[in-house]
């Protein structure tokens, strides 16, 4: 999540443990002004630590699932008989007594949804008719995503005066805004898988059909390497057409690397040189699925097989603390700074540059992940090659 969602989202559990416990503050009886400064710090603490174990539910999405884990704590801080939390057609959780209630909750949420605000039931819309039965009111609030409601929050108890109305649609904004972070999550994660789809559909056509005809060119001289061949790309392309999560291991993304490499030698011969240290410690670090490959890809083809296939590419990973260091370095024409801003600055589809939309689209996976502060950093001038470097942390918070 970027900085200024974080911000949004302390500002917002702030502002409702203030509300709360100001709330509670003006119902207990009279006391010091030290006592009082105590209890309402641990009202406010409270309130905070109730509200962080509802959102990582919420923050899922609101489903059936989310709501159940999440109708318990909302209750708390509501400190009402019971709650309810609805999508736009039925009851997803209730919590607390008064189950009688639960049939008209719908109803209750439909007519907060309508009216686009919250509602207050009281009198006859509130009774329910069984014996006993103390629920005399509710306040129900709309809950929304960008803009758009997808269900209500209803609070259930001896009567829906002001201060449980004003808490219960704080309550609803704090949730809404859980809600806002797990659809904005979602959508970050169908860009990322985007992204890595067409990464994989930038398999170059043509590299499948060097490496099919180099092996071809091997069945009769030396079968024995064609097949060793054969196997390397098989290993590749099964790897990098794989389906499954965003995240590998450093050590099954340079086993893809080396087994490209592999495939490149057979083409370009001894003009090919390439080696890959790699610090023991770093291997079971987690990277972005295809983050490396690409940067070696790139190195032959804008730096190596320019000169003709000849020259080294090194590829370098070192422990650097909490983090990972890595870097794929090519001792080829190299390029005007420019250029290389124009290559991770390169748009899907923006074919000018010749290739770079593997370095560009390494370069937003790293960003969206990890954050602004994790883009790829080149470093190259003409005549002088090219190192390109990326930082990975060792744990995904």
């Amino acid at each position: 999540m970027s900085t200024s969602g974080w911000a949004l989202l302390c500002a917002a559990s702030v502002l409702l443990g203030f509300v709360l416990s100001r709330w509670a503050a003006a119902h207990r009886q009279p006391q010091g002004p030290r006592e009082e400064t105590a209890e309402a710090a641990e009202a406010t603490f409270a309130t905070l630590h109730v509200a962080a174990r509802a959102a990582p539910s919420l923050r899922t999405g609101l489903n059936r699932g989310s709501a159940r884990e999440a109708v318990r704590h909302l209750r708390a801080l509501l400190g009402a008989d019971a709650v309810a939390v609805t999508d736009t057609e039925e009851v997803l959780a209730w919590d607390g007594a008064a189950g009688c209630h639960r049939g008209h909750a719908v109803r209750h949420a439909r007519a907060a949804l309508a009216a686009g605000r919250p509602l207050t039931v009281a009198g006859d819309a509130a009774a329910c008719g069984t014996p006993g039965c103390a629920v005399r009111g509710a306040a129900v609030a709309p809950l929304t995503v960008d803009g758009r409601a997808v269900g209500a929050l209803a609070a259930y108890g001896a009567e829906a005066g002001e201060p449980l109305v004003r808490t219960v649609t704080e309550l609803a904004r704090w949730v809404s805004g859980q809600l806002e972070l797990a659809e904005l999550d979602a959508s970050r994660r169908r860009a990322t898988e985007a992204e890595t789809r067409a990464l994989r559909a930038q398999i170059s056509p043509h590299f499948v059909y060097n490496c099919l005809t180099t092996i071809a060119s091997f069945v009769r001289t030396d079968p024995e390497h064609a097949r060793e061949l054969l196997v390397d790309f098989a290993d590749f392309t099964r790897y990098a057409l794989r389906s499954g999560g965003d995240l590998t291991t450093l050590a099954d993304e340079l086993h893809c690397v080396d087994r490209y490499l592999q495939l490149e030698r057979a083409r370009f011969g001894a003009r090919l040189r390439f080696t890959v240290e790699v610090a023991p410690e770093v291997l079971s670090v987690p990277v972005p699925f295809l983050c490396v490959q690409p940067l070696v890809e790139n190195a032959i083809k804008h730096g190596t097989a320019l000169c003709g296939g000849a020259g080294r590419v090194r590829v370098v990973a070192v422990d650097a603390g909490c983090e990972a260091h890595i870097s794929v370095t090519d001792d080829g024409l190299g390029m005007d700074p420019e250029r290389a801003r124009a290559l991770l600055g390169a748009e899907p589809g923006d074919r000018r540059d010749g290739g770079g939309i593997g370095l560009s689209n390494v370069d937003v996976r790293l960003r969206r992940i990890y954050g602004e502060e994790y883009g790829l950093v080149l470093e190259t001038a003409p005549g002088a090659g090219t190192t390109v470097r990326l930082r990975v942390p060792k744990l995904l918070l």
